[in-house]
Parts: structure tokens; sequence; C-alpha cells
């Protein structure tokens, strides 16, 4: 499929460490896949940032710290579910695999463990915008 070269994703980074923000937004690049699009990476260091570029909309995909402190990613993901109106997907970076039922309970389309592996998180939010993408673009038969 063809995008426009003036079409951007809006990725939202959540983590109240720098160097974990630096760490996504380095392993997203431009894009994350060469079908996709570019991407904008906005990021954010406290919840209500959060909360206020959700509302604003145009957000297409989330990746949110479940080790940021004092609310973490996990937490904040469940909130934003249940609170904004057609939220985009949802990636978290957990501490370990074993906190996989935590993403679950959250309601994280898909987890990556820390530290961050550049080449998971690309492939998990490629995945996921490409299904955002596909929804708004109408369908061409």
């Amino acid at each position: 499929m063809a995008h426009t070269s003036d079409e951007t994703l809006t990725v939202l980074v959540y983590s109240d460490d720098r160097n974990t923000r630096e760490q996504v937004t380095l392993a997203l690049g431009r894009r994350p896949a060469a079908d996709l699009p570019e991407v904008d990476v906005l990021e954010c260091a406290t919840v209500p940032a959060v909360l206020r570029a959700l509302e604003k909309g145009g957000v297409d995909l989330c990746v949110l710290d479940g080790e940021a402190v004092p609310a973490g990613g996990l937490g904040v993901a469940r909130q934003v579910k249940d609170e904004i109106y057609g939220c985009p997907p949802v990636l978290v970076l957990i501490g370990r695999p074993q906190d996989a039922w935590l993403a679950a309970w959250s309601r994280a389309e898909a987890a990556i463990s820390h530290p961050v592996d550049p080449v998971a998180l690309a492939e998990a939010a490629g995945t996921l915008l490409r299904a955002r993408v596909a929804k708004r673009t109408p369908a061409h038969r």
C-alpha cells in the first residue's frame, strides 16, 4: 500500500526516564518498517502529559514504560483504555518476561521486555501501526 509522502504517524512515548524515551525513539527510527510512513515521536515524562496528548487526538501508538515512577506504564495503559475514546494501540515495556500477565491485565496490545531490544520494539510497533493505518485507510478493491 502506498503512502503519501506528507503522511506521518505519531508515536507517544511515556517514561519518567529520559534514557528510556531516547532508547525507544532510536529503536523506532524515522520509520519502524519500510512499508510505513515516517513517525513523529511525542515524548511524555508525566501521566498528565500523556492524558492531554491522547485527549487532543492524533496519536497512532502509545509506548508506555511499565517501570516508570511514580505511575507505571501498565497502570497508565489500563487507565487510557478505560478513559480515552478510540484509544490508540498500546505497547508496554515490561521489567521481566514473567510480567507478561500484567501486560494482559493492562489491556496493552503488545509487550516487550526491558532493556529495549530495538529489533523487537520496531517489529511490535510496526505490527500495531500497520493495523492502525489499515483501520483508517479505505480498502482498495
